[in-house]
């Protein structure tokens, strides 16, 4: 089951402004901050991977039975 388009278009805006948070933040915030921002669009990503992986691990038992019979 993919994420719904609603969901990932707002996690691709989130992904979107976190990076521009993240070009500002490095030029005047404590390295922490700019972590912290950093895990977040790391978070938001591996959210889309892992979607992703999800639906290629559920299609395979599918496979199997096409190849079995």
């Amino acid at each position: 089951m993919a994420l719904g388009n609603r969901v990932e278009n707002s996690l691709n805006e989130a992904e979107s402004h976190l990076r521009n948070a993240l070009s500002y933040a490095a030029r005047g915030e404590r390295p922490v901050v700019c972590k912290q921002i950093a895990e977040m669009i790391t978070n938001i990503d591996s959210i889309m991977s892992f979607d992703e992986l999800m639906d290629t691990m559920e299609g395979i038992p599918n496979e199997k039975k096409d190849y079995e019979n």
